[in-house]
């Protein structure tokens, strides 16, 4: 076997694999560009592997029957293809990593990116540095910018803990119990054995300690594996291999059992967890211990967690991701695994990466974090005071996106989340939780002015980690229903490559389709409706930079009795424009925004003539949408106060862009 142990104190190693950082700094490749309000942006996300194959020499290890495997994907395929971004109204790719990976890992391969091995190297199934700048520098030359995923929180599953101090990786039960709750190995009402793996044991807040049939024996010592034909080697750059770099607490287990993880942290027994009735999340002991996990971790799967807390670690995090900026000329970064880090760590992290890209004259580089989580406090809490500038609103994924567009719940609910994160005029105790003060070198407007995090929150429907949209609905009605509110709402819209193609994969990895499978059809009434709104929004300044201000929400279910069940309408305003956005979310009911007080009240003056620009098709032509011809327009006059609404009907599942005359 090539595999080998390496013991866990190792020599440092000369730097003969990592970049010469002369030759990859020459920036003469660049294309200079500059983002004048990252709210113009259409964010379009690309798994490599999956995108396009332009370069079938990179092909090694492809197994294409296989979704878990490469599929051969690369950077080449990506410049193939700008054209059809760009028709589609694509501004800004967010590619899937680019470092070096472990190739595979229990059955699995890294085709995604996230298994890191090697900070500062390209991975060769996308192609080489010189590659990856040729992207960068094509998207440029375009005007469209290109966002790097990074991950700070952990690297590939690189080391075992070896617990029973035999050299090798096993895995061997353990008499007694006494792991972590929450762990699926434990039979936690019985106490009895648990099934220990050395790769990924339960999580154990002293640390993973050694075992013998003596009993305890202190923290169990890492062993780096060397295994040349996966790349499973000790991490790059060599500073990365020191253990005590690593929090070693073993792989979070509450997730999925956080009732019984809180029940057992408050001391209740079965009887009395069967009859708490409390919030888990709302109980401060049962949270500070599921974040406590979240953050000192492993990532399931042995994905091993970085202790961030330490300073040189996060130098040598700073140094890594202030690379790829410098030799690629990124535009911005999407960070995985936000939550799992600790918030001091972005405030030291985001700010260096500002000044770092400053300095490079990127004056508007924008840092967006995913943090895999509805709460919306969570999510708030990391943006501002020095960290990220946005977070992917996963609030709005649930409570809007699958609650009101897909669950049918009244579109009040999509007026209260709103309230939650710009606050209501209407009730200044109501505050806002997402801070109004801009990041001090964060994203400004084409003025120069700072744009603060409420305003550049991340929407979409989808993406890699969740079921596709239309897995949970496969309708294009709804479809197009909710990407006509993404696209016409607040914020910085995002995409997952194949929502154009109406894919409809579930879960991970179903939800990673091949996209040359689609043919890249241009005709798709999908692909024709996201083409017509990015269109629109790019034509109507205030569809993208505009303040949002909600005129009608319903109380009634969206197919509730009432007239006006489904509808939701509000104005985007800026510059002295308004735009009146209205949609109707009811799959049976033709609604207006009209009640016993009579209809909305905009803003426009009596008299006004407003008219509609958008036209969706009907299921001939496949539920697509064009922008309206004039005699298409349906008309409508504002009456008195600014009252619209009487004759305002939208059929099922529609929306209209009402602009004036």
């Amino acid at each position: 076997s090539m595999t080998r142990w390496l013991p866990f104190v190792l020599p440092v190693l000369l730097l003969a694999g990592c970049p010469d950082p002369e030759a990859v700094r020459d920036r003469s490749f660049i294309t200079p560009i500059q983002v004048a309000d990252w709210r113009d942006e259409v964010i379009y996300q690309i798994v490599v592997d999956r995108f396009a194959n332009g370069d079938p020499n990179n092909d090694y290890g492809v197994d294409r029957n296989a979704m878990g495997s490469y599929h051969g994907g690369d950077w080449q395929g990506i410049i193939d293809h700008l054209d059809y971004l760009e028709e589609l109204g694509v501004t800004a790719l967010w590619i899937s990593p680019v470092v070096k990976n472990i190739e595979t890992d229990a059955g699995f391969d890294s085709y995604h990116g996230y298994w890191t091995q090697d900070f500062l190297h390209v991975n060769p199934h996308f192609g080489d540095l010189a590659k990856l700048r040729e992207l960068v520098d094509a998207c440029h030359r375009r005007g469209m910018k290109v966002i790097l995923d990074i991950v700070t929180n952990h690297i590939g599953q690189l080391f075992f803990y070896d617990i029973n101090g035999n050299g090798q990786a096993d895995d061997f039960l353990i008499g007694g119990g006494g792991t972590a709750y929450g762990s699926s190995n434990t039979d936690f009402s019985a106490g009895g054995v648990t099934r220990t793996s050395e790769w990924d044991p339960d999580y154990d807040g002293r640390g993973i300690q050694a075992f013998t049939s003596l009993g305890e024996s202190g923290p169990a010592p890492i062993v780096w594996v060397y295994d040349p034909a996966i790349n499973r080697v000790p991490p790059e750059p060599p500073e990365f291999r020191n253990p005590a770099w690593y929090n070693r607490r073993g792989r979070v287990t509450v997730w999925r059992h956080e009732r019984e993880a809180c029940c057992h942290v408050l001391g209740l027994d079965a009887a009395a967890c069967a009859a708490w009735s409390g919030d888990w999340w709302g109980t401060p002991a049962c949270r500070d211990y599921l974040r406590q996990q979240e953050m000192r971790g492993d990532f399931p799967g042995g994905l091993k967690d970085l202790d961030t807390t330490r300073q040189d670690v996060r130098d040598a995090l700073f140094a890594a991701f202030a690379h790829w900026i410098t030799v690629a000329d990124f535009d911005g970064f999407r960070i995985d695994t936000l939550k799992h880090v600790e918030h001091e760590f972005w405030q030291d992290f985001c700010p260096r990466i500002r000044r770092h890209a400053a300095a490079l004259g990127k004056r508007n580089f924008l840092q967006f974090g995913e943090a895999f989580d509805g709460h919306d406090d969570l999510l708030a809490s990391y943006v501002g005071g020095g960290q990220v500038d946005s977070v992917f609103y996963f609030s709005q994924k649930y409570r809007v996106f699958e609650g009101v567009f897909l669950n049918g719940q009244p579109t009040t609910e999509i007026e209260r989340l709103f309230r939650d994160r710009l606050g209501d005029p209407a009730d200044p105790s109501h505050v806002p939780l997402y801070t109004d003060v801009p990041n001090e070198g964060g994203p400004v407007d084409e003025a120069g002015q700072p744009v603060s995090p409420r305003r550049l929150l991340v929407n979409f429907l989808d993406n890699h980690d969740v079921g596709r949209f239309r897995y949970l609905w496969n309708d294009a009605r709804v479809h197009h229903n909710a990407l006509f509110f993404l696209l016409t709402e607040d914020g910085i819209p995002c995409i997952y490559y194949g929502t154009e193609q109406g894919f409809r994969g579930g879960n991970d990895p179903a939800n990673r389709e091949d996209l040359w499978l689609s043919g890249y059809d241009r005709n798709h009434p999908t692909y024709r409706t996201i083409r017509t709104l990015n269109l629109l929004r790019r034509r109507l300044a205030p569809l993208r930079r505009g303040d949002l201000r909600i005129v009608w929400s319903s109380a009634a279910p969206a197919d509730g009795g009432p007239e006006d069940a489904g509808i939701f309408a509000f104005e985007r305003s800026y510059a002295g424009q308004t735009v009146l956005v209205v949609l109707n979310t009811s799959n049976t009911a033709t609604s207006r925004p009209f009640g016993v007080a009579g209809g909305m009240r905009t803003s426009f003056p009596a008299g006004t003539a407003l008219v509609n620009l958008y036209c969706q098709e009907d299921a001939a032509g496949g539920w697509g949408a064009h922008e309206c011809s004039a005699a298409e327009r349906q008309r409508f006059v504002v009456g008195a106060g600014g009252e619209l609404g009487a004759d305002l009907r939208l059929p099922p599942r529609s929306g209209m862009i009402l602009v004036p005359e």
